[in-house]
């Protein structure tokens, strides 16, 4: 019987739609039906478990899992014996601080001596610790938002994303404890053959994270601007350049970091650049 690695992701939850996209992005085929716990990979040996996020590094450290999807903050909190494989680039949030917004706030000092509600009582406590303050810290699950407005607590520790629930429970951020995203964890004590595996499954998502990250555009140009235009292009190499039937114009191919696009679309556009196209790159091998 084939070796297969056991990957552990969200069965339903903040992360759980993202990771799913991943895994078929990287070209792997299963059949994740309703309520379904486990499925095994049709081309790939992987088999996928779909788990509450607070429990997959326990799973992953004990071996369950091979692997596994889970939040930063999440890792971080039940600071379990896993190794960390991948930032994977989606679920990006913060775990801040959070205070009634009609309440004055100067520094982090102001908290000695304060309650706080949160679910993340290890990574809070951490944090109070490391600045010398002395809170309480009472753990709920749920609904953290709401302490301060019941008298539970003075601040939150919280997930922030775009924060419209703070402002809509009547709350202002103070203090960013961690910024937070998906990442890939594995346990520390994978055979050779499993880790032969993971290369595999880490091949195909470097694969995709690059190509997000990247656009391929193509422009026409005239031949006297080309060493402007491939100075502003340098690809991944170099731009490609064909002629064009037109006489004295070119059709140039490169690739764009997502980060830089519009600056370099302008620069393009200055130097000459015409009818240019952005293309979307499903995978990019370098």
């Amino acid at each position: 019987m084939k070796e297969k690695l056991k990957i552990a992701i969200q069965k339903s939850g903040r992360l759980s739609e993202s990771s799913l996209k991943l895994l078929k992005e990287c070209g792997i085929e299963f059949d994740n039906g309703l309520n379904k716990l486990k499925a095994e990979a049709f081309n790939f040996p992987l088999e996928v478990f779909f788990l509450r996020d607070d429990d997959i590094p326990q799973y992953v450290e004990d071996g369950v899992a091979d692997i596994g999807i889970v939040g930063e903050n999440v890792t971080l909190e039940k600071n379990r014996y896993v190794k960390l494989v991948d930032k994977l680039g989606f679920g990006k949030c913060r775990l801040s601080i959070a205070i009634p917004k009609d309440q004055k706030y100067k520094s982090i000092k102001d908290f000695n001596g304060k309650r706080f509600a949160t679910s993340y009582p290890v990574i809070l406590g951490e944090y109070l610790k490391r600045n010398k303050i002395k809170a309480e810290i009472q753990e709920i699950s749920g609904s953290v938002e709401i302490a301060p407005g019941i008298g539970l607590a003075d601040a939150i520790c919280d997930l922030v994303s775009s924060g419209s629930t703070l402002f809509t429970n009547g709350l202002k951020e103070t203090e960013v404890i961690l910024n937070s995203e998906a990442i890939l964890v594995a346990n520390k004590k994978l055979k050779k053959e499993k880790l032969h595996i993971l290369d595999k499954l880490l091949f195909r998502i470097n694969a995709v994270k690059k190509a997000k990250n990247n656009k391929y555009i193509l422009l026409n140009a005239p031949n006297n601007k080309l060493k402007a235009i491939c100075e502003i292009l340098p690809g991944m190499k170099s731009p490609t350049i064909l002629p064009l039937e037109e006489k004295n114009w070119s059709s140039v191919h490169s690739v764009v970091e997502e980060n830089q696009f519009w600056e370099i679309i302008e620069k393009l556009k200055i130097n000459g650049a015409q009818g240019i196209l952005v293309i979307p790159i499903e995978k990019m091998i370098i």
